[in-house]
């Protein structure tokens, strides 16, 4: 069965999911346009992975229904597992083979046969980006290297839809950034993609839409740009070079907005203020009302909301490394 192009490659209705009395899902729905990537975001325990198990067929929902690539999770868990791939936090690969010979026994599992198995292998360890590399153990592998060859290993089948759970977690920035090179690929090539992310420049980078989890609910669902026009405008940002004169900083912004104190770090004190509109007028007017106060300044910057800010305000989550999952 074919997804029709009008069709979600993703769909869930009052998924629910109860654990000995504990409910992980409460009524969660979603619906994934087919070549689009929804990032989902939520604090530690949320119910991300939980619902990726759902859509995945790994476990059933305990109430609700979702429809992947054309067909019920429940009912029809076999033909949805012939459409999928599922990359988890962890590269689910064979350390002691090398990387070819991962991919062509996966390949060979999903009946490529011996010759079509080792093209197929070949194609995707130069996809990406593994052809030198292939013939090393995993085990020499860095953990960059580990994450594409797992992600190459999702994507032997022609997945429709790919499930990826924290699929960048521990990478340094140079792997995470061929891993992003990655799935814009699989999503120019008709590829829909659920991503689950700690990252969330990641989310940014990459989601076309974004559904926030808390709790087991989906609290807030729209395109990244939409959703950090709810946190509000931009904000002016200045730094001061004595902390003593914070203050004053404060009662001269107090014209352009709701001066907010800052939390101090080891080098400087800052204080944001909401702008109204942004623009340089107002950045203007701030440094001269600084400078009618005495207050010197070694720092401005007119920021916009990020997905930080958005995850914090939905959330209620007050330090940003608790954010991360």
């Amino acid at each position: 069965m074919t997804v029709a192009s009008s069709d979600p490659a993703i769909l869930a209705e009052g998924l629910q999911k109860q654990y000995r009395g504990h409910t992980a899902l409460h009524r969660v729905d979603l619906a994934v346009p087919a070549g689009t990537v929804l990032g989902v975001l939520g604090p530690n325990g949320a119910g991300k992975t939980t619902t990726v198990r759902i859509l995945a067929t790994l476990v059933e929902p305990s109430a609700g229904r979702a429809v992947v690539a054309g067909h019920d999770v429940v009912r029809e868990g076999k033909e949805v597992r012939r459409r999928i791939g599922l990359a988890g936090q962890y590269a689910a690969v064979d350390e002691l083979l090398t990387g070819r010979e991962n991919m062509v026994l996966l390949a060979k599992l999903l009946r490529y046969g011996r010759r079509g198995a080792a093209l197929r292998a070949a194609e995707l360890l130069e996809r990406f980006e593994l052809t030198d590399a292939a013939d090393r153990t995993v085990g020499t592998y860095s953990g960059g290297m580990r994450r594409r060859l797992d992600l190459a290993t999702c994507v032997i089948g022609d997945p429709q839809v790919l499930f990826l759970d924290e699929p960048s977690t521990g990478l340094d920035p140079t792997s995470r950034s061929v891993l992003w090179d990655v799935v814009r690929d699989l999503v120019a090539n008709g590829v829909t993609i659920l991503l689950t992310t700690q990252y969330l420049e990641e989310a940014d980078a990459l989601a076309d839409r974004i559904a926030v989890i808390d709790a087991g609910r989906v609290i807030a669902e729209d395109t990244p740009a939409a959703l950090k026009r709810m946190v509000g405008s931009e904000r002016l940002e200045v730094t001061l070079a004595r902390p003593e004169s914070l203050a004053d900083a404060v009662a001269a912004l107090a014209t352009l907005g709701s001066a907010q104190e800052p939390v101090a770090d080891p080098a400087t004190l800052r204080v944001s203020v909401q702008l109204d509109r942004g623009g340089l007028d107002e950045v203007a007017r701030a440094a001269v009302a600084l400078r009618e106060k005495g207050v010197d300044t070694v720092d401005f910057e007119v920021c916009k909301p990020t997905l930080d800010d958005v995850f914090f305000q939905l959330t209620g989550t007050g330090q940003k490394k608790e954010s991360r999952r």
